[in-house]
């Protein structure tokens, strides 16, 4: 009885606790999810930088912790020169995924509307996928004239496949009856396009695009050891090699920090364009 009485005020405690939060606003609730999530990442971080900064063997990796890392993001910010460097990583992930989208889309459209041609085109682009973009690095470097058209079509190369698929993938869910309807109605082949289809793989097309950029985001990285002098993986490479390594931790909370925003507005734009059946 006794432990009864000790067990049930605790766990009335903890019920009303998760009551109270459940009562949250949505973006309240989502904020201080958040806001926990970052700070558990944060302490791993700061324990992690303690145990490097007490291990003989791994003391020089020491500025790795958070505060030097914070300090030299601070200074990058503050001089001016992070941003061209984001600059450079960024225009050359927009090419290269604007030409993604401008050969994936058309053909994630045939792939999907057309039996014969996804039948014919299945095997050679599920082979072609599984080539790491990196592979191609060879072949990129002798075939264009300049290290940054050389790195924007390995980006090309790695946002062009999720895209292919996501779209066909959203064509081939379309209902048939739609095309009937559109075709009773005297909708010739542009139409259909723009009426029918496009409206209806809106959010498979961008449901690719976001698997695109997450893929292309990671290839940069080592794609820009190519011989460039900008981007973040240069700066990650530079960094590497004159020993500064809380530079390097601050390049790669950069990376992280852009990541999570072209992935968000990806997440946006699939939001925007989601059928809800009420």
């Amino acid at each position: 009885m006794t432990t009864a009485a000790t067990i049930t005020p605790k766990a009335g405690w903890f019920a009303n606790a998760m009551s109270g939060y459940g009562k949250m606003p949505l973006w309240m609730q989502s904020a201080t999810n958040a806001t926990l999530g970052m700070t558990i990442l944060l302490v791993l971080w700061w324990i992690g930088g303690l145990l490097i900064a007490s291990n003989p063997d791994t003391e020089a990796f020491a500025n790795f912790a958070p505060g030097p890392t914070l300090v030299s993001l601070w200074h990058l910010i503050e001089s001016g020169t992070l941003w061209e460097t984001i600059y450079s990583s960024l225009y050359r992930i927009i090419i290269g995924l604007f030409w993604g989208i401008v050969i994936g889309v058309p053909v994630g459209v045939l792939v999907g509307y057309f039996l014969n041609f996804r039948q014919v085109a299945n095997m050679p682009f599920q082979f072609l996928r599984m080539i790491s973009p990196l592979a191609w690095m060879p072949i990129a470097v002798l075939a264009f004239e300049t290290w940054d058209q050389a790195i924007i079509f390995l980006l090309a190369m790695a946002t062009v496949w999720p895209i292919i698929f996501g779209t066909a993938h959203g064509v081939q869910r379309i209902d048939p009856n739609w095309f009937r309807v559109a075709k009773n109605l005297g909708a010739d082949g542009y139409q259909m396009l723009r009426r029918v289809i496009m409206p209806a793989i809106a959010q498979d097309v961008f449901a690719g695009i976001r698997l695109a950029i997450g893929v292309a985001w990671v290839v940069l990285v080592p794609a820009e050891y190519l011989g460039v002098t900008s981007g973040l993986g240069y700066a990650i490479n530079d960094a590497r090699d004159t020993l500064d390594y809380d530079k390097l931790a601050a390049i790669v909370v950069v990376i992280g920090v852009i990541g999570y925003l072209l992935d968000f507005i990806a997440m946006k734009l699939i939001k925007r364009y989601s059928w809800h059946v009420e």
